[in-house]
């Protein structure tokens, strides 16, 4: 019988404890019974309330399933014991991760979640494998983003910030950064992230910004940072420059404008087409293919450009122009449009800029002056319409470049920016590939990174904004060339060169530009370890990293110009492999956004689900590809934890009381490391030991390799297929129905229980850390916290010969219960059995026929074992499990002949009228000719799968009424 008691296992916040049932232990065991070891036995443990209002932990014997609200009071606990922070009391050899610094405007979005959920898998896998690891966390200055954010919460107090001063300002956004610059920091602790949080850095910190500085000075003395007019990517309404990954492009409804151009000196025209006709103030030229036959006359001669009092531009050929589109005639605008821009300067054309920095037209512009771009373009077409020029207006979609912070259209401009010479560091990024100094993961990538650094474009740094790190670059007061600057470290450093280079009498002034927060975050892998200072402890002990994990679609923007900085100011490629995920979809693979209203909140779906369920839902994607998430995922993982909690409530209940020294002296003997312990296993214990260890082993490489998919994928088989759905149940013969004189056999299945149990969480805490971490706490003897407990060995013994023999028991048991089911036999009802077999078969059969019963619902006192067919085979539902392995079931044993043939009689007759139906059905050519080809061919299918049904169902009849005829 059960013994029915209940157990409240408590555990103190306090780090002077380290888990239950240790030396520390606080709990207090005030009730102690007589162990009965074999039977269902539930430990007693009271704890004063106090104790377990304050207690981290609770055991799955007390709670009906894992309470999620317990993560935070679990992550909290982790973190005051200090496991966070890397330890090298069991290695030397480093795993290095810099977490890609989130915007500090940011809220937790799915992405977070996934780099999150994949990096902190790699890191307490390598933390419990012994080795030193350091993830490295911060956030980033957010240039734009931020500004934004304090400007719009300044406008809602009636302020502007162009009525302030710089220094008030960032004043200003500094306090907003204290009071809500730690939300994003919160919202990936609440994910599980086991980051060094002592170490956690801001790309505006003192030391960081030093660091920029120092590169950029570095930069500059090596001719590779330069000051220039170029094309770039101008947002009116934040007046700077932005990087091209801050830009999106967006497929949008407009007009293609043709517009008539006349031909200097004779009556002629040439009608362009174009989505912008507002730039045609910047025109300096026309340009036709030299093959297209329409416009060959004219090329060399000049056409006049609309509405500008009769200025001329030269017709010239270039065989880049697309003659298909509009009309083969191309207007060329190098002051806004980027592939103009490249045509002008390979052609030596003037570069005409018509536009102010805030979007409306300069004097350029004649009578247009003044107007906003899109205001412009209005008026220039009715105006063109008015003098005939204006041939037509056709809707056309555009690929609209748009701010990915504010929304507006991206202008197209030629503006006076600091750059990066990229060219020679691209080279040395290249090489690391190439010669396997640097791995990225998937490996496909690596075409794209070779790519875009063989294409390399140079860098615009600089942006128009008072937030971030200001350019290390003074002017000379007074003086009108700017070309003449001193770059510096400081302005005490540049004032001093100022002197001695203009005299003691002059004054500076420092560039009012920023750099672009790309420049600090490429620095971030070595910065944040303390370079430029080479004898920064951190820097010789974690330097260079070993992994950087992030979107794919930053490899170019961060990833590559980490790699460059890397090289060029350490020397060394900055980390060993870099692993890439993919963006996570909704369920129908649609990218998730506020317009669809599919996003789903990571902080929701932890309220609901699980921390737990949600990284081992992201972790089981594959490196590279995108990720679909669905509620069902979802749903079906939080259940893989409630069944985790189940399992630990089952080894728990049917392990010996705690103060039965002598059993758990026994239990704790047990070592599964030796090829001669487990061959001695019983066949059930030798194959779940065997198992695990081959699970161990295998996914022990895919961690190995960053195959998590893999690893989770295999762990959920093997503890759900394996563990839960035939051990557990298997054991429960060994707890239940043991007698006295079987002490050591249910022993053994107490000891193989906590053996694989431990080990499955071990398994799975790099996935699911806080689930594991509870049940692990409320086992006995746990010397450690899970967090830092010895990853299992790899090399452990396993008995293939007993694999083999238990997968022949379940084929078994599997044909037993789908006999069962096919011929409803209640579920309680045990039936008899004969199994045949040859007699090495039936040896190790026979030896587990309570397990074979319990599993199948068999009478073991009519269970027999034979090697020929018994004696009523022929009464007998005969089932072939495998080779070699049959059973047979007597048929009047498992049902009542004489109401089953009577329902199978009424079920024939019931399909008989139904194939009836459907034969009638295609008999008539009325049906055939004129219903849809698809509605026959289902006819004809269900023709097909009616026939086989009723052959099936004929065949039993036959079978059940031969049986009637024996027994009259």
């Amino acid at each position: 019988m059960s013994t029915m008691l209940s157990l409240s296992a408590s555990y103190y916040s306090s780090s002077r404890f380290l888990c239950p049932f240790s030396s520390r232990n606080a709990l207090l065991f005030l009730t102690r019974r007589r162990h009965i070891p074999f039977s269902r036995t539930r430990r007693h443990i009271a704890v004063a309330a106090s104790e377990r209002e304050n207690g981290v932990f609770t055991s799955p014997e007390v709670a009906k399933s894992f309470d999620f609200t317990a993560e935070e009071r679990i992550y909290n606990w982790w973190e005051a014991q200090g496991y966070f922070r890397p330890s090298f009391d069991r290695g030397s050899d480093p795993f290095v991760i810099s977490m890609p610094p989130p915007n500090v405007t940011g809220s937790l979005h799915m992405g977070h979640a996934m780099f999150v959920t994949l990096e902190d898998i790699m890191i307490r896998y390598n933390r419990m494998k012994g080795r030193p690891t350091l993830w490295l966390p911060g956030t980033d200055h957010a240039g734009i983003a931020t500004q934004l954010v304090v400007e719009r919460m300044l406008a809602s107090e009636g302020v502007k910030r162009t009525e302030m001063s710089r220094d008030e300002f960032t004043k200003r956004v500094w306090q907003w950064k204290e009071k809500y610059g730690g939300t994003i920091t919160n919202q990936i602790k609440r994910l599980g992230a086991s980051c060094d949080w002592s170490r956690e850095h801001f790309t505006l910190d003192e030391q960081l910004s030093q660091a920029v500085v120092e590169a950029f000075v570095r930069l500059h003395e090596k001719g590779l940072i330069y000051q220039g007019s170029y094309m770039v990517n101008w947002s009116p309404t934040l007046q700077t420059a932005v990087s091209d990954l801050e830009v999106e492009y967006s497929e949008e409804s407009g007009y293609l404008y043709h517009i008539k151009y006349r031909v200097a000196g004779r009556s002629d025209f040439l009608t362009v087409a174009t989505t912008r006709p507002e730039t045609l103030f910047g025109d300096v030229a026309i340009a036709v293919n030299p093959k297209d036959d329409r416009y060959a006359k004219f090329i060399g001669m000049m056409a006049i450009v609309p509405q500008t009092f009769g200025r001329h531009v030269p017709i010239i050929a270039d065989k880049h122009v697309d003659k298909e589109f509009g009309t083969g005639v191309l207007k060329i605008s190098p002051g806004h449009d980027h592939n103009d821009y490249l045509l002008a300067r390979k052609l030596g054309l003037p570069i005409l800029n018509v536009m102010n920095k805030d979007g409306t037209l300069n004097d350029v512009a004649g009578l247009y002056s003044g107007l906003d771009r899109f205001e412009a373009r209005k008026k220039l077409w009715a105006e063109l319409e008015e003098t005939g020029l204006a041939v037509k207006k056709e809707p056309h979609t555009l690929r609209v470049p748009r701010s990915q912070r504010g929304g507006e259209v991206i202008e197209p401009l030629v503006s006076k920016q600091w750059f990066v010479s990229m060219e020679p560091l691209a080279e040395k990024a290249l090489q690391a590939v190439e010669k396997g100094e640097l791995t990225i993961i998937p490996e496909r990538f690596e075409k794209i990174y070779n790519h875009w650094l063989s294409n390399i474009k140079d860098w615009c740094i600089s942006r128009q904004l008072w937030w971030g790190h200001r350019i290390p670059v003074w002017y000379i007061a007074g003086k009108d060339d700017e070309e003449d600057y001193i770059v510096a470290r400081n302005a005490k450093e540049a004032l001093e060169k100022a002197h001695k280079k203009y005299g003691k009498d002059v004054e500076i002034y420092q560039d009012p530009d920023v750099l672009d927060t790309w420049f600090s975050s490429a620095l971030w892998p070595f910065s944040t370890l303390g370079w430029p200072d080479l004898c920064a402890e951190d820097l010789k002990r974690f330097y260079p990293t070993t992994m950087l994990e992030t979107g794919h679609d930053i490899l170019f923007f961060w990833v590559a110009r980490m790699v460059m900085m890397g090289i060029e100011f350490t020397g060394t490629v900055p980390f060993s492999y870099v692993y890439l995920h993919g963006l996570i979809r909704d369920s129908q693979g649609r990218k998730m956004s506020k317009t669809l209203g599919n996003v789903i909140d990571p902080l929701d779906t932890v309220k609901e689900f699980g921390t737990d369920a949600l990284r081992f839902t992201l972790a089981l994607g594959t490196a590279g590809q995108d990720l679909n998430l669905s509620t069902e995922r979802l749903t079906s993982n939080k259940a893989f934890t409630n069944k985790l909690w189940n399992a630990g409530k089952f080894v728990l209940q049917n392990l010996p009381n705690e103060n039965d020294t002598s059993a758990w002296e026994k239990i704790l003997s047990y070592k599964f490391d030796s090829e001669g312990t487990v061959a001695n296993l019983p066949l059930p214990e030798c194959w779940v030991v065997s198992k695990l260890h081959l699970l161990i082993e295998s996914v022990s490489a895919s961690y190995d390799k960053f195959y998590f998919g893999e690893v989770g994928r295999e762990t959920y088989d093997f503890f759900w297929a394996d563990f839960a759905d035939w051990y557990i149940e298997a054991s429960k013969e060994r707890l239940y129905n043991s007698g006295a004189g079987d002490n050591n056999v249910a022993l053994v299945a107490q000891a193989v229980l906590l053996y694989t149990f431990e080990n499955i969480l071990k398994v799975l805490h790099p996935f699911m850390p806080f689930v594991t971490e509870e049940l692990w706490q409320a086992l006995p003897s746990r010397k450690h916290a899970l967090i830092v407990s010895p990853w299992p060995e790899t090399k452990l013994p396993r008995n293939t010969s007993s694999i083999k023999k238990f997968e022949n028991l379940q084929a078994l048991v599997r044909a037993i219960r789908n006999a069962r089911a096919e011929y409803s036999v209640e579920p309680a009802k045990r039936i008899s059995a004969s199994v045949v077999a040859n007699n090495e078969v039936i040896e190790y059969i026979a030896e587990e026929r309570e397990v074979l019963a319990l599993l199948s619902r068999l009478d073991i006192q009519n269970l027999h074992f034979t090697n020929s067919s018994p004696g009523n085979a022929d009464q007998s539902v005969h089932l072939v499990a495998g080779e070699g392995l049959e059973a047979y079931l007597p048929l009047a044993d498992m049902v009542d002949i004489s109401a089953e043939v009577d329902r199978l009689s009424k079920r024939l007759s019931k399909m008989q009228k139904e194939y009836d139906g459907l034969i009638a059905k295609l008999n008539s050519p009325q049906f055939v000719e004129k219903a849809p080809e698809a509605v026959v061919r289902g006819v004809r299918e269900k023709v097909t799968e009616a026939e086989d049904k009723i052959n099936l169902t004929k065949k039993r009849l036959e079978f059940l009424n031969s049986n009637v005829l024996v027994s009259q």
